[in-house]
């Protein structure tokens, strides 16, 4: 997909997907949001955290990361949520966006998993399998952390680069033999076919998020990205706290079942927490690992990813 046709996508997109963030009215200003299943989107729904605003937010709703941040970086969207791999390869690769949020879940969210009647038992038994996950994405990173640990090289297992619904579909037809993903489809994966996790992020990757900017809204809306920012934090704080009330919206957002939601939001916690040089010596350690898997090849310094001088929405 070219940048007219995805940028002509997401204007119809937005058009079926805008939610104002409070009465609409002539001369506000709009912020235009990108959000994940599940992601933030639903979370300011569920806290009502967005009552109130003085400007419009325009949502537009992505499978996954990597569409986002291309929106992010083509400008047609201001602000979008993403994992610290999808967020660092898109930097990597010259996108004009800078992380203006960092959250951290303990990686507990992202997962390996094989099929319930599946030989494989260990990660060292993933030598010669076919794996799925995106291109970049934190399903990616935790497969090279895994195979790393286990022993393995990239070039011992054949990866397949799927969207999370292609994915879905080969892992259930039995045409891969792992799939590494996160959130609602590991709960999806676990509750509808018992799936079997082999290996999750917990102590291997660090789990960090980031709501990413692209650097005309840091420039031009700054006023807006700096409520939404606060009212975002409060909202993750909110939803960490309040599991049950948070699935129920959850729910009703994405049609996902309670039982399903429920999984996702207690899996799956983004705890707000500052910008500093903890991001950016992971950001180092995840860039490293892509380069030497022959995922990315640029040099570009991740330093210049992040914008710390938005920590103070945090309070």
């Amino acid at each position: 997909m070219d940048r007219r046709q995805l940028i002509a996508g997401l204007a119809l997109g937005g058009l079926a997907a805008s939610l104002a963030a409070c009465a609409k009215g002539s001369g506000q200003p709009v912020l235009k949001v990108g959000s994940q299943r599940g992601g933030a989107k639903a979370i300011l729904l569920a806290s009502g955290a967005l009552e109130g605003a003085t400007y419009r937010v325009e949502w537009s709703e992505f499978p996954a990361a990597a569409p986002l941040l291309e929106a992010l970086s083509a400008g047609a969207i201001d602000l979008g949520e993403a994992g610290d791999a999808p967020f660092l390869f898109a930097y990597a690769g010259g996108a004009k966006i800078k992380a203006v949020q960092a959250g951290q879940s303990g990686g507990a969210g992202t997962a390996i998993l094989v099929r319930k009647d599946s030989p494989i038992a260990t990660p060292a038994d993933l030598k010669g399998r076919k794996i799925a996950t995106g291109r970049g994405s934190i399903g990616h990173y935790l497969l090279l952390r895994v195979l790393e640990n286990a022993g393995l090289k990239p070039a011992d297992v054949t990866l397949v680069y799927l969207t999370p619904g292609d994915a879905k579909a080969a892992f259930t037809a039995g045409s891969i033999d792992a799939w590494v993903t996160w959130g609602s489809y590991i709960a999806l994966a676990r509750l509808h076919d018992a799936a079997r996790i082999l290996a999750d992020g917990t102590g291997v990757i660090s789990g960090f998020g980031y709501e990413a900017a692209s650097e005309r809204a840091i420039a031009d809306k700054r006023p807006q990205v700096e409520d939404f920012l606060r009212r975002l934090a409060k909202a993750r704080r909110w939803a960490a706290a309040n599991p049950e009330a948070f699935a129920k919206v959850l729910s009703r957002e994405t049609g996902l079942s309670e039982e399903i939601a429920l999984y996702t939001v207690r899996n799956y916690r983004l705890l707000p927490t500052p910008i500093g040089e903890a991001s950016v010596a992971e950001s180092r350690a995840v860039l490293d690992r892509f380069r030497a898997g022959g995922a990315i090849s640029g040099a570009r310094d991740p330093a210049g990813a992040f914008d710390a001088s938005f920590n103070g929405t945090l309070s």
